[in-house]
Formats: C-alpha cells, sequence, structure tokens
C-alpha cells in the first residue's frame, strides 16, 4: 500500500511559506469565514471487513441554500494512487460481511449498494433509520430508529389542532435543544434479503417494544454503543434503565436475544456510566467503557473487559491514568486499540490482553479518531485533525507510528493559505502547577510587532483544549485575523490525569479562574501582545468564565464575548435538564446547606455584575435547553442596565451549537465585528 505522503500535519508545525510571500499575509492567502464554510468535512470512515476497501463520507455545505449535504466515497488501499470516487449519495456508509456490499442512509430510509456493479438494491424501512449494524451471517440488519410511545396535548386535543400546548407529569421536558414529544429511541432487527421480491412482506422487530427507554444514549450516543456477537445469537446495547435519568448516568450493558426475548443486565451494581460494547472476534469477551463513580459525567473511563463463560468483569488497565475512548480489537482477539486524550493531543494506543499496558502508537500535535483496524493488526486507518486543518483519512503503520495521509479533500484551499505558528507552552500556576496553554500565532508573525491578544476559554467544564478543528471557535482563523491566542488548559480538562480533571468540581470560580489569568497575565507581558487589546472568549462554561472575568479579571480585558454561557448558578439549577451534571459538579440544589449556598454565592458571575465595566458580546440560542437562553437574556440586561457597552445576537432555530450555515457565517461576522471593534488598530474604539 502506496501513501501520499508522510503527514502534513506534522509538517505544519512550522509556518508555510508560499512562492514569492513578502512574509506579510495578504486577504488571498489567509483563512476567512468563508473559505472556512467552504471547507469539505470528512467523516464515517468505515474499512471493509477484509482490509481493501474504505468508505467515508464527504459533506459539503452550501451556503447560499443553507444545508449541506453528503456523498459517499469508496477508496481502494491497495491502489491509493488512483484516489478515490463517489459511490452513493447519503451517509453513514456500513459494510456488508461479504465485503462486496455496503449500505447507505439515505433522506428515504437505506439501501444496498454492490461495489463491481451498479446494483442499488432499496431497503423498505421507514425514515429516520440511524446506527445501522449487519450481523455477522449478513442475513439481517440492526438499526435505531424513533418510537413514539407517550400521548401529547396534540394527541389528547385533537379536537383544538391549533393548540401548541405541551402536558407533563415528570422531569427530562426538554433535552440539549428538542422538547420531549413522547418519542423514544428503540433497537430494531430485520432480516435481509438481496432481493426486493424476497424482502416483501419482511418485517423489523422491536426488541424494545413498548418499554419507554432509549438506546443510544440521547443525544451523543451513536452505534458505537451497540453491537452483535459473532455468532449472530444476541445484541449487547447501552441503556439507562433508571426512574429519575435526569440525576442518574447509571447506564448499563444488556444483552437480548436476536430473536427477542428476556434483556439481561451485565453490569448490575456498576453506578456510572457503562456503555460501547465490542465483542471480541473469538467471542470470549465484550470490552466495554465504564466510569465508576455515580453522577460524574467527565469521570475516568476505564476500559472493562466482561468474560462471557463466566460473567466476570475485570478492569484491564486498572493503572492507566487517562480514558480509553474507540477501543477496537485485532481479528486474532489479542490485542485493541484505542485513542487517547492526553497533553493537548489524542492518539492511537495499544494493549494486549495477555500482558496488559497501554502503549502509545503515534507522538505529535494531532487529534486521532475514528479508528479503523485492519485484519492483520499492522495497520490502523483513521481520521487526522489539527488546529490548522480539518479531518482527513491516514493509515497508520503500527510497528512505526509512521502517519500516511490517504485523502486531502481540501488541499486546494489549503495549498493557498500561509499557516498560523502554534506552539505548546507551559506556565507556571499559582499553586506550582504546570499549565499547558496552546498559543497561536498570526500568519507571518512578526515578533516585533504588537498583535492584539485573545484568551480562549474553554467549555466542558471537562474537555480538553486539543487538536480540534471547531467550524465556530477556529483558532487558525482566529490567527489568520491577526490575533495572538492562547487556548489554555486550566485546571478540570481531562488529558492530564484524573486529578487534575476533578478539580474544577465544585470550584469554578476558584483554580480555574486562576490558572487562566496566569496566563493572560503572562502573554499580556510579552513585546509582541498589546495588553489594550486584549479580549476574553468562550462557550458553555467558557461563556461562564467570561462572564465571571467581567467582574473579577480587573481592566485585563478591553472586550468580552459569551456564548451560551452560565450566568446565575441559582437559576441555572432550576432550568437546565440533565440535574446529575450540576449535582456533582455544583454539590446539588442551593437550598441544601449553608455550604452549597455559600459556593453558589461565591461563584456566581451575577454576583460580580457590579464590577462590569469592558464591552460585552452576548450569544446565545433560543432552543438550548442546558444553559437556557435567559442567562444569555439575564447577562445583556445587567450590562444595558450598568451601562456597559453590550450587544445581544440570539438564533432563534439553534440550541448549544450553530449548525445552520448562514448562522454561522452571521456568528463569525458578529464575532469578528466586536473583536475589531474593540480590540482593532480603529480610533473608533
Amino acid at each position: 500500500m502506496r501513501m501520499i505522503a508522510l503527514s502534513p500535519f506534522l509538517l505544519a508545525l512550522a509556518p508555510v511559506a508560499l512562492p514569492g510571500d513578502t512574509g506579510a499575509p495578504t486577504v488571498a492567502d489567509v483563512l476567512t469565514p468563508e473559505l472556512l464554510n467552504a471547507l469539505q468535512r470528512v467523516s464515517d470512515l468505515t474499512l471493509s471487513p477484509d482490509g481493501r476497501w474504505l468508505l467515508y463520507t464527504v459533506r459539503t455545505t452550501d451556503i447560499a441554500a443553507n444545508r449541506s449535504e453528503a456523498a459517499v466515497h469508496l477508496l481502494d488501499t491497495e491502489s491509493i494512487d488512483s484516489g478515490s470516487r463517489v459511490v452513493a449519495k447519503g451517509s453513514s456508509p456500513t459494510w456488508l460481511p461479504d465485503s462486496k456490499h455496503f449500505a447507505v442512509v439515505t433522506k428515504e430510509g437505506l439501501t444496498v449498494h454492490a461495489l463491481d456493479s451498479a446494483f442499488v438494491l432499496p431497503v423498505a424501512v421507514e425514515k429516520g433509520v440511524s446506527n445501522l449494524h449487519w450481523s455477522p451471517k449478513g442475513d439481517a440488519f440492526s438499526y435505531t430508529q424513533s418510537v413514539k410511545l407517550d400521548d401529547t396535548a396534540a394527541d389528547v386535543y385533537a379536537d383544538l389542532p391549533e393548540s401548541k400546548a405541551r402536558v407533563y407529569d415528570d422531569l427530562m421536558v426538554r433535552h440539549w435543544d428538542a422538547w420531549s414529544e413522547g418519542e423514544y429511541s428503540h433497537l430494531f432487527v430485520r432480516p435481509f434479503h438481496t432481493t426486493a421480491q424476497d424482502a416483501e412482506g419482511v418485517a423489523s422487530l422491536d426488541l424494545l417494544g413498548e418499554e419507554r427507554v432509549h438506546t443510544p444514549l440521547p443525544p451523543f450516543g451513536g452505534g458505537e454503543q451497540m453491537a452483535w456477537s459473532p455468532d449472530g445469537r444476541e445484541l449487547c446495547y447501552t441503556a439507562r434503565r433508571v426512574p429519575d435519568p435526569e440525576t442518574s448516568t447509571n447506564s448499563s450493558l444488556w444483552l437480548v436475544p436476536a430473536a427477542g426475548g428476556e434483556h439481561r443486565d451485565i453490569t448490575p451494581g456498576m453506578p456510572g456510566y457503562d456503555q460501547d460494547p465490542v465483542y471480541s472476534p473469538d467471542g470470549k469477551y465484550i470490552a466495554f467503557s465504564s466510569m465508576a463513580r455515580a453522577g460524574f459525567e467527565a469521570d475516568r473511563a476505564r476500559l472493562m473487559l466482561y468474560e462471557r463463560a463466566n460473567g466476570k468483569i475485570a478492569e484491564l488497565l486498572p493503572n492507566f491514568d487517562a480514558s480509553p475512548h474507540n477501543v477496537s480489537w485485532t481479528a486474532d482477539s489479542q490485542r485493541l486499540f484505542f485513542t487517547v486524550d492526553t497533553q493537548g493531543t489524542t492518539q492511537l494506543f495499544t494493549t494486549t490482553v495477555a500482558a496488559p499496558k497501554a502503549t502509545p502508537v503515534t507522538t505529535g500535535r494531532h487529534a486521532i479518531s475514528g479508528i479503523q483496524v485492519a485484519p492483520n493488526g499492522r495497520t490502523v486507518y483513521a481520521l487526522q485533525t489539527s488546529m490548522e486543518r480539518a479531518a482527513e483519512v491516514v493509515a497508520i503503520d503500527v510497528a512505526t507510528g509512521r502517519i500516511g495521509m490517504l485523502t486531502d479533500v481540501n488541499g486546494a484551499i489549503f495549498a493557498k493559505l500561509q499557516m498560523p505558528e502554534i506552539d505548546g507552552e507551559r506556565f507556571e500556576a499559582t499553586d506550582g502547577e504546570s499549565i499547558l496553554a496552546w498559543i497561536v500565532k498570526p500568519p507571518g508573525f512578526d515578533p516585533n510587532k504588537k498583535y492584539p491578544f485573545i484568551l480562549y476559554c474553554q467549555g466542558g467544564p471537562q474537555s480538553m483544549v486539543g487538536q480540534g478543528f471547531s467550524y465556530r471557535w477556529n483558532f487558525h482563523l482566529m490567527a489568520a485575523k491577526g490575533y495572538v491566542i492562547a487556548g489554555v488548559n486550566r485546571r478540570g480538562l481531562p488529558g492530564f490525569g484524573q486529578a487534575w480533571n476533578d478539580e474544577i468540581s465544585k470550584d469554578w470560580g476558584g483554580q480555574a479562574m486562576a490558572d487562566l489569568l496566569t496566563v493572560a497575565d503572562a502573554m499580556q507581558a510579552r513585546p509582541y501582545i498589546d495588553k489594550a487589546r486584549s479580549a476574553a472568549v468562550g462557550a458553555s462554561f467558557g461563556g461562564y468564565t467570561v462572564y465571571w472575568l467581567m467582574g473579577n479579571s480587573g481592566d485585563r480585558f478591553a472586550c468580552m464575548i459569551s456564548h451560551c454561557g452560565v450566568f446565575n448558578l441559582e437559576s441555572m439549577y432550576l432550568a437546565t435538564e440533565e440535574l446529575f451534571f450540576v449535582n456533582w459538579d455544583l454539590g446539588g440544589p442551593y437550598w441544601t446547606s449553608q455550604e452549597t449556598l455559600d459556593r453558589y454565592a461565591r461563584f456566581s458571575p451575577h454576583r460580580y455584575v457590579d464590577n462590569w465595566k469592558s464591552p460585552l458580546l452576548v450569544i446565545h440560542g433560543e432552543k438550548d435547553f442546558r444553559v437556557p437562553y435567559d442567562q444569555g437574556l439575564q447577562a445583556f440586561t445587567a450590562a444595558q442596565i450598568k451601562g456597559v457597552p453590550s450587544r445581544l445576537l440570539m438564533f432563534p432555530e439553534e440550541g448549544h451549537w450553530v449548525l445552520k450555515p448562514q448562522n454561522g457565517i452571521v456568528w463569525q461576522r458578529e464575532f469578528f465585528g466586536w473583536l475589531d471593534r474593540w480590540c482593532g488598530e480603529s480610533d473608533a474604539r
């Protein structure tokens, strides 16, 4: 197998010089919001069972139409130079066991395609199919689909069709960006026939029947939360069967016969998230992810092995102070591969079952995801991302860790761009600990110039500042606009040991804020930073951080931007949906003890509004139910009453994120408009 070249993500650690460059970037050769949204997005990587063929989805955004469309591409790993070809419209491709057919999810349902012909078989299932998996023999497939089990007000009062009322008797009436409409995501099994005639009259079996339970776990769970046994007789899936799901992370792994029958919990007595089952090819084990502490969504994810013969469960890497994700077996069932967030990067690791030890395969400033292990275990295919470049398909040589690039879907755009400079630097915290921050400098950086500065405040709160390529909070784009950025891995982020990760809980306004200010002060003291043109920006917990800094950072910042931030801890507690999150991180309802009440008072940004002076841009989505939009309205109202220059950007159709293409462009224009107004070189400030 021939690879295109050594991964440019590693080469991009140094600034790129274009022919004829004078060192000063121009509008034509730096990233812009329009170019950012023109980038194609690669996802859904899947390897054929025989190891020869790769399928992946390329999504293209149509700004004018305000939508995106996906196409499935095919790549022959034995003939990389021949390039890929589009083989279907749709997404979420999956291989049949024969490696000669694959299925694609479309807006109409499912289609099955043949590699060597124009054969296309529409599979008669209703719309809304997701998380497709084929049985080992290819004679059946499983999928998930929403099933309506509860009557809504519209059903009860059918004679009043113009009423938009909602009626509930329990919590979890909303989740992230959607109201409950009485639907549950269920797991189905359906026999498969290769001709439309044979398939006629075949029905799907809902393995969950009338049960009011979801699989996968909404809203982020996907196909990784269910799997077929190698003999095709049973499925293992993830579900949370608890009376009050809004207060619990207690999901379990359940076994159910493929033909239907009793559902058996194989992780009883394990109170945290248990999920992502992966059968070993020999059928001996089920590997899965498990968090030990109940109610803590950011606990260390342990790699567990369930021994099917006797039901014993053991942690494979008990002394590994990190969280394995994306676990995959080799064909001989002797080795596992997985990804790990570590020191602001995401690397490929491996271990054997016989001699468990987490061994890194890759190094470098990148993020590895979507791993697909070749049958011989010597190559792992994956998606590789960095702060400079969106995801591309790569091949990783396990013996050497060498990464070869297999696709370059955005190469024509990036070939014309000057790249930012990115360095990982360490700063000494107020308690003597070491803080890693990614320092991003503009293309053509000149140390003798003075640049405006952005302190980026991460959300989560437990979410590493790693090598992601965001289409909103894009460091490459910020640098292309002429800013120096510090992305700070403050206290409370994964990738630096579980103790570091834990330090944010019940201390939102404490050491994490001190870490951010430590880096801000150090950066503002550098000769190439114009302290008077400094800004603090962030979303979610990062938005909370901005509100906190508004009242607790003195005159460090010329302006602030908060997206979907928490402003008032007391009102946030009673308006959010997954209460286990605030119960763990804030200590429960504010009225339960004087200690808890004092914590809310000490760490709630709304208590410090009297100190507000910095101009503030508030951004929020009206469909954000995790941090309800009234948090943004409260902050904007406070700023207006205080006479602080402020602006409100509200998206009626967006939730916690901005997903619609044209809204994304508006977001970028308002974001940089605000920054440039207060941190630019114009006298208009």
